[in-house]
């Protein structure tokens, strides 16, 4: 039997999550497997695209905590039998992290970062815990309150950036700007928001992935044109090898495990390179770097599944992805499953063939 693979973060509005990245790449990936899809919400335009996931189930939000969780992955893995779960969204890694000896005991494998590790790069205490010998970071102020960002205007001065500790980042070129975004973030993503040094330069990212340090694989990306939110909707892979250099030194600090992406910017009076952040998961843009020859994902689910995985170097640098939206036309009806019945099913996915796959990770994918 195919293996199956239950992917998260399914939402595809204009600051889309990476699920759909994710399961595009592991459709494309020549290995025989099965996809559902763990979803938050039920206009999730993911949860319907039955080209990509077999079925959708609905799981409580991660602030229920990881108890919640576990009893929902249970209950969904009796009917589903699943094998590798793949977490998209930084807000439930802890959770992951907290009930995967309680997964593993199921069957359903996962290749997580370790939760110290995970600690390390949390945005608000990057700065502080990431030695410069491995890489500069701006001068970053933690916010828990308004008179803490008056006081963090002497020391970062304008314009700055005004981030929340999960999602989105705000340019602020004036106080009442930074106020402002200050009670936005932090009533959408709680203390502390972070106030951050903005540098003038050139954006570069990088998709990777890595286990006990080891990077298997990384592609680099420059961002072309950026939504209000700053997030990438249309960029190009390049090679820079001092930003690649960066990464492998990074990571084998932070001793990391899975899938990241890192946020770089290239200063431009000084050519210094600075990490702005550090994301614990794929980008929503991790299929350019499939089609530009390295399939993170699916190669992901091989280290998680335990088969064997060459590191990989070499891809396509001039790749360009630019992201659209789309109507998903879907019968209410399963928009009445979903949300009664936590879960909505499509039609067989269809099975892709083995000969693509080497011998020796054709049996690991196989089993059931």
């Amino acid at each position: 039997m195919s293996p199956t693979i239950c992917v998260t973060g399914l939402n595809a509005a204009d600051s889309p999550a990476p699920g759909l990245a994710v399961l595009r790449s592991l459709k494309e990936s020549g290995f025989r497997q099965r996809h559902i899809g763990i979803t938050y919400g039920v206009l999730d335009a993911g949860n319907y695209m039955s080209d990509l996931v077999s079925a959708c189930y609905l799981t409580p939000y991660p602030n229920t905590g990881p108890r919640a969780l576990l009893t929902r992955i249970a209950e969904i893995h009796k009917t589903e039998k699943i094998d590798v779960i793949v977490p998209t969204l930084d807000s439930e890694l802890e959770n992951y992290i907290a009930i995967e000896g309680e997964l593993r005991y199921l069957g359903i494998k996962l290749l997580l970062p370790l939760k110290e590790s995970l600690a390390m790069r949390e945005k608000p205490t990057l700065a502080e815990k990431i030695p410069e010998d491995i890489v500069k970071t701006p001068k970053t102020v933690r916010i828990s309150d308004v008179s803490a960002l008056r006081d963090a205007f002497d020391q970062l001065g304008f314009p700055l950036l005004v981030k929340g500790q999960f999602y989105e980042a705000y340019a602020a070129y004036s106080p009442e700007e930074a106020v402002g975004w200050f009670y936005k973030l932090a009533s959408q993503w709680g203390v502390p928001v972070i106030a951050q040094n903005m540098i003038q330069g050139e954006e570069m990212n990088v998709a990777g992935l890595a286990k006990r340090g080891k990077l298997y694989g990384a592609v680099a990306m420059k961002k072309l044109f950026l939504t209000d939110k700053g997030k990438a909707w249309s960029g190009v892979t390049i090679r820079n090898e001092k930003i690649l250099e960066m990464t492998r030194r990074l990571i084998q600090y932070l001793n990391w495990d899975g899938g990241f992406e890192l946020e770089f910017i290239v200063e431009n009076k000084t050519e210094e390179v600075f990490l702005i952040e550090m994301n614990p998961r794929f980008p929503a843009w991790v299929y350019l770097a499939t089609a530009a020859g390295i399939n993170l994902p699916a190669m992901h689910v091989q280290l998680a599944l335990g088969a064997p995985v060459e590191p990989r170097t070499d891809y396509d640098v001039g790749k360009v992805f630019i992201r659209h939206a789309r109507d998903e036309i879907i019968p209410m009806a399963q928009l009445e499953s979903l949300s009664t019945s936590g879960m909505v099913a499509h039609a067989t996915q269809t099975r892709l063939p083995l000969k693509t796959m080497p011998a020796q990770r054709a049996s690991v994918f196989a089993q059931g």
